[in-house]
């Protein structure tokens, strides 16, 4: 699997890349018909004390797959995203059917 992830409005958080890259690679051996990652990190100003965002679209057979969230911390954000990627996976693997 291809994975792109860019960090938009933020300085480059080398812990938080490598977490997402460790945690796509442990869904890629579950899921092998992802085909690409694209992984975004923006950070806004915000009042409530968050403003620390991850971006995940899959490519992969049938609808893309989106999530996102904001945290108060790039690593707490990516941690998020994926469970909510991983859910959104697990779905569409009990979809789909075996020709």
């Amino acid at each position: 699997m291809e994975s792109i992830i860019q960090f938009v409005h933020a300085e480059t958080n080398k812990t938080a890349e490598h977490i997402v890259l460790k945690k796509l690679d442990s869904l890629t051996n579950h899921f092998d018909w992802v085909i690409r990652a694209n992984v975004i990190f923006k950070e806004e100003k915000d009042s409530h004390g968050k403003g620390k965002i991850c971006e995940i679209a899959l490519s992969c057979p049938g609808p893309r797959i989106f999530a996102v969230s904001n945290e108060s911390s790039f690593e707490i954000a990516a941690a998020e995203t994926i469970k909510d990627i991983e859910a959104q996976l697990n779905k569409r693997k009990s979809e789909m059917k075996a020709h």
